[in-house]
């Protein structure tokens, strides 16, 4: 019954997710939205670092060769909140937004062998911003710009250990999702509006691989090492983009008159090899620590609405990222705080995105915990993180976000052999 429960819970949550309202951020307008962190709430907690790490009954996304190491049957479902203070260097604000970020079932086979498969948050859009022009203190003209929507994947993964400490692994994930922006400009005296909107839809696969290598230094000490590389892809997008006038009220209220143009357009999103390279040492189950590198050529945007920008364009992104968990005593029965386990690490992203000649950067710190439930090993994850994304030069926009993440990972033993007295 209670797996029944679970699996019914997961298909309903699975259906909420995909329509949700998941960023905040101006900068969620580039391209197909914000790229979402397709790691667990265990890595974030540790800076986003997690390709050499693996475990029997938690998940790690980063490298699907650590699907190979599950002993028990994992069902996870994670969400959070960010709030996030923009800084235009003439004012600031401030927003939120909360989200449905992954919802996965790990399950072993044979006891080297794992699957895991389930829906992630892929881009996320979300902006509304209103630009005005003043003449002698008069308005006379605003722009209000607004976009929502966002990608998410579906992925499938297969991990399989070797008895001389190597696993490999692989997934596939289809990506698909809808994206909205608009750009209404209204004038002082002028008796129609206009709206330029733009409305499509992306899909497409990807692919990756993945390896990890452990050997032991001492009795109790372990070097761990990761490779995880997805393949590079295409994504198509269709859509359409409209012009329409509207009658010029002069607030947010919309009332068309006419559809002047009407284009449809097909685009493509080129993604690619993303590599990452993973290192470590630890003591299993007690304490671990480990980087991460991760690195990429350029996106490439062509067709349709991307053929005439020029305010932004891509370049080679990379991410760094550090850190480790540490639990005094996984095991123990007499004392529940010996089984906390706390998470800190640190992470400095380069996006890839350059607007107005200007390379956008991330840097950020973040912590979580993960709180057993009763005597069992399944847990509750809680994650914080603490970042700045951007600057103020050329006009650009700051972000100082703050994200609060909550996983609940359950663990059970399926397929066990009955016994006979």
């Amino acid at each position: 019954m209670i797996k029944k429960i679970i699996l019914y819970t997961f298909l309903i949550m699975a259906s909420v997710g995909i329509a949700q309202q998941t960023s905040s951020s101006p900068y969620s307008f580039f391209g197909i939205g914000d790229q979402a962190q397709l790691k667990s709430v265990e890595e974030i907690g540790m800076g986003l670092m997690g390709g050499a790490v693996n475990s029997e009954y938690q998940l790690s996304f980063t490298n699907p060769a650590s699907y190979g190491t599950l002993t028990w049957t994992t069902y996870v479902f994670s969400g959070g909140n960010k709030s996030i203070t923009i800084d235009g260097n003439t004012d600031k604000q401030t927003s939120s937004a909360a989200s449905l970020t992954y919802l996965a079932m790990g399950i072993p086979i044979r006891g080297n062998q794992g699957i895991a498969f389930g829906l992630q948050l892929n881009t996320a859009v979300g902006y509304s911003l209103l630009d005005q022009k003043y003449e002698d203190e008069i308005l006379v003209e605003d722009n209000l710009l607004k976009g929502n929507g966002g990608t998410n994947r579906v992925f499938f993964g297969y991990g399989y250990r070797f008895p001389f400490n190597l696993n490999v692994g692989i997934e596939t994930a289809y990506v698909f999702g809808g994206i909205e922006n608009s750009i209404l400009n209204r004038r002082l005296n002028v008796l129609l509006a206009t709206k330029l909107s733009t409305e499509s839809y992306v899909k497409g696969f990807s692919y990756k691989l993945g390896a990890q290598y452990s050997k032991k230094i001492t009795d109790n000490l372990k070097l761990k090492l990761g490779l995880s590389a997805e393949i590079g892809h295409e994504l198509n997008e269709k859509g359409t983009e409209q012009l329409i006038s509207l009658v010029n009220i002069g607030n947010e209220t919309e009332l068309p008159v006419d559809t002047l143009t009407s284009v449809d357009y097909n685009s493509k999103i080129k993604s690619p090899l993303k590599t990452t390279l993973s290192a470590g040492i630890g003591q299993d189950n007690k304490w671990f620590i480990g980087a991460d590198y991760t690195f990429q050529d350029a996106l490439e945007f062509t067709g349709g609405i991307y053929d005439d920008i020029t305010v932004y364009r891509y370049e080679n992104s990379s991410l760094i990222s550090f850190g480790g968990f540490y639990t005094p005593k996984f095991n123990s029965i007499s004392s529940y705080w010996n089984r906390i386990t706390y998470r800190a690490g640190v992470n400095y992203k380069k996006l890839g995105l350059v607007i107005n000649d200007t390379g956008i950067n991330e840097y950020g710190m973040s912590f979580g915990v993960s709180l057993p439930m009763g005597l069992r090993i399944s847990n509750i994850n809680l994650g914080f993180e603490l970042g700045q994304r951007g600057t103020t030069e050329n006009n650009l926009i700051k972000e100082k976000f703050y994200t609060f993440r909550l996983s609940l990972s359950l663990n059970d033993k399926w397929f066990r052999k009955q016994k006979i007295y």
